[in-house]
């Protein structure tokens, strides 16, 4: 990757519904040789795909919770069994593993503090394996961004 590619994938981060002749002229490339890069990107895996970017407020999902999980074992089966029921539940947008004093970290969103009970309850309780279960909730954002310094 090169400066020019790394400018492309800025724009794009910025504003992923530009054109072709909109990103060419903002990177300054002709449309050609910026759709080839483009695309080159995205066969190599540097753009892993498209999406809108939506307020979760809006959505009715204003509650951001950051659970901090330690599994009980970490055997291989330990960490696969979580990691599968994980990676099933829709409100768990993010998903870390750590190193540390806790094992994973988890990004949340939910509709009420009643709805994350119910969530606990339900969805993460029903994971085998947990030792500990550690919350904190968002009260604001500082910073939130998904354009890398690229």
């Amino acid at each position: 990757m090169d400066a020019t590619d790394h400018r492309l994938i800025r724009e794009l981060q910025q504003d992923g519904r530009l054109t072709n002749q909109e990103l060419a002229e903002r990177v300054n490339l002709s449309p050609s040789p910026c759709l080839r890069r483009l695309r080159n990107l995205e066969a190599a895996g540097v753009i892993t795909g498209y999406t809108a970017l939506v307020d979760q407020k809006a959505c009715g999902l204003p509650i951001t919770a950051f659970i901090r999980i330690r599994l009980e074992r970490h055997s291989e089966a330990a960490v696969k069994t979580f990691d599968e029921h994980i990676a099933r539940i829709d409100e768990v947008l993010d998903c870390y593993l750590l190193a540390g004093g806790d094992d994973y970290l988890l990004r949340v969103i939910v509709a009420s503090l009643e709805a994350y009970e119910a969530f606990i309850r339900r969805r993460i309780h029903a994971i085998p394996g947990i030792a500990s279960i550690d919350t904190s909730f968002a009260y604001g954002v500082v910073k939130q961004t998904r354009v890398f310094p690229v």
